[in-house]
């Protein structure tokens, strides 16, 4: 097969679809590999680390595209891009499918699309999880946000010119990002307390020394709150959390927010009055600014100060800022996926795989998701794009 890895040409993406030790495993397994010219720079991989992997590099961006058996990926290709693309070709990557315009373009390119998003959250897919490992980098870089915000230490300091106190760090949703958050403020000495609608993730905060927020929650409160995504509640029970964490959000220094529905926008969690109560010098970074924020004064893209002193961090692509490992470890998830549809006949698809079916988008002329599965052509006379 013919795997090609474009440049991202998203602003503010560093990240690479795959590294040279990815490449040398797909072109050990007797596929041929190309990658676009300058593709791995930002994350520290230059062209010459994949020419000795055994990759080629491609200087003509829609010419590669155009002779592509496979094409990964990290965020969507534009418009163009997909244009470049023979039917039949396999597009693999981050292809934001709740938001996505151009579903119909690519069924229309008769292009079977791979949104890895949509993986299912179970045992099997753990080595493919995207979110998961990008989700990660995010938990600790936003610490990171956190502390070049804060005017103050981190960690608790006793020194000759006195004492200086520990920062307390509030974070909002225990996932992935979440959990990484609690780990990486504990590391740098902060005292962290942690809020998921979720009770059962109180286990995770405190083994990992941090305190869990308890909301207290009827019956039918706590059965809403299974599983492992959290689902919307009532706005009786909204009213009651915010409350809370209007309370933990005055008390803390530092807010890291990170909680999102998929498909859905992020769930709303302080309000300006509550970001008003806070203390100046206060910093909150929002990782659901791209869905919305979890915070009414995130403002998306940027970092800014409020009149009562507080830095509110919206800042996107959080794990772009950490391109070179983030890139490692999403290539990774990437090989293993490419596992599932390359066997030794060359490309398989096989639709009765559940990781497979879940994360197909468009397939043989058909958008399979945000809208009717149906032929392609009749998706091109729509005037509005589908969105899951």
């Amino acid at each position: 097969m013919n795997i090609v890895i474009p440049a991202e040409r998203l602003a503010g993406e560093h990240r690479v679809a795959a590294t040279p030790d990815t490449v040398k495993k797909l072109v050990g397994a007797g596929h041929a590999v190309a990658v676009e010219q300058g593709a791995g720079l930002a994350a520290a991989l230059p062209d010459a680390a994949f020419v000795a992997a055994g990759a080629t590099i491609a200087e003509r961006r829609q010419e590669m595209l155009a002779a592509a058996d496979i094409v990964l990926a990290v965020r969507m290709p534009e418009a163009a891009d997909v244009a470049a693309l023979k039917p039949g070709a396999v597009l693999v990557g981050m292809l934001a499918p709740y938001q996505n315009p151009l579903l119909p373009q690519l069924a229309a390119q008769r292009v079977s699309a791979f949104a890895l998003e949509l993986l299912p959250r179970t045992t099997r897919a753990q080595s493919m999880d995207v979110l998961s490992s990008q989700n990660n980098i995010a938990g600790y870089k936003a610490v990171l946000l956190a502390g070049q915000f804060y005017p103050r230490f981190m960690p608790m300091l006793m020194t000759a010119a006195g004492t200086v106190k520990a920062a307390k760090v509030l974070v909002l949703g225990v996932g992935v990002a979440g959990l990484q958050a609690i780990a990486t403020a504990k590391r740098l000495g902060a005292v962290v307390e942690a809020y998921d609608v979720r009770p059962a993730t109180r286990e995770q905060v405190e083994s990992l020394g941090a305190k869990f927020v308890e909301m207290p929650m009827t019956d039918e409160e706590k059965a809403a709150s299974g599983g492992v995504y959290a689902r919307e509640m009532s706005a009786e029970f909204l009213a009651r959390q915010n409350e809370l964490l209007a309370k933990r959000a005055a008390a803390a220094d530092i807010v890291i927010s990170t909680a999102l529905i998929p498909g859905k926008p992020a769930p709303r969690l302080l309000s300006a009055d509550a970001v008003a109560a806070m203390k100046p010098g206060s910093v909150i970074v929002d990782l659901a600014a791209e869905a919305g924020g979890n915070c009414e004064l995130t403002r998306p893209g940027e970092a800014w100060l409020s009149d009562n002193g507080v830095h509110l961090v919206g800042l996107a692509n959080l794990p772009a800022m950490l391109a070179a490992d983030a890139s490692s470890l999403y290539a990774r998830n990437l090989h293993t996926f490419l596992g599932l549809l390359l066997g030794e006949g060359g490309l398989t698809l096989d639709l009765d795989d559940e990781l497979v079916a879940a994360t197909l988008v468009t397939h043989q002329g058909e958008q399979r998701f945000g809208a009717v599965a149906r032929p392609a052509e009749a998706a091109n006379h729509d005037k509005e794009p589908h969105h899951g």
